[in-house]
């Protein structure tokens, strides 16, 4: 299965860039991993966030195919467990999904014709992070999620 993660912005700082790159350097022996940055749509009049979140809306939707499993991250989402998570991860590969798609929206949200292409919602915490971190929270769960699903000791 291959996993694609579709998100809004580039990742800026060099911590969390090598964070991110360390776990997908770990991942290569348990899934193909793809990230797709898109640029998000300026907001000058915070009026316009919702015409901003529907532009930038097209964009991910353009980049996911139609038989994708789509999982978006969002605050209203479903919470799970480490061990929960990697079974949602095991129950999409035994579906014979071939491509599983996570989405990242901008600090302002998602647009809801996102949303509602979502197989899957998905809330990281009840706590708020700083937007970029949540690359690097995704990564490194879906790391542990493969290391859950093979018994191996990583998340002990």
């Amino acid at each position: 299965m291959k996993i694609k993660i579709i998100a809004l912005g580039k990742i800026k700082e060099k911590f969390l860039k090598e964070g991110i790159e360390e776990f997908l350097k770990r991942l290569t022996p348990y899934a193909a991993i793809e990230i797709i940055e898109l640029q998000p749509v300026e907001i000058k009049d915070e009026n316009l966030t919702e015409k901003a979140l529907l532009q930038e809306g097209e964009k991910i939707l353009s980049s996911i195919k139609n038989d994708s499993f789509v999982i978006t991250l969002e605050i209203g989402g479903k919470q799970l467990s480490s061990e929960e998570f990697a079974d949602k991860i095991n129950e999409i590969s035994n579906s014979g999904v071939s491509e599983l798609v996570f989405i990242i929206g901008s600090s302002c949200g998602l647009a809801k014709t996102v949303s509602a292409r979502a197989n899957f919602k998905l809330s990281m915490s009840k706590m708020t992070f700083l937007h970029q971190f949540s690359r690097l929270l995704l990564v490194e769960q879906i790391y542990r999620a493969f290391k859950i699903l093979k018994n191996e000791t990583y998340h002990k």
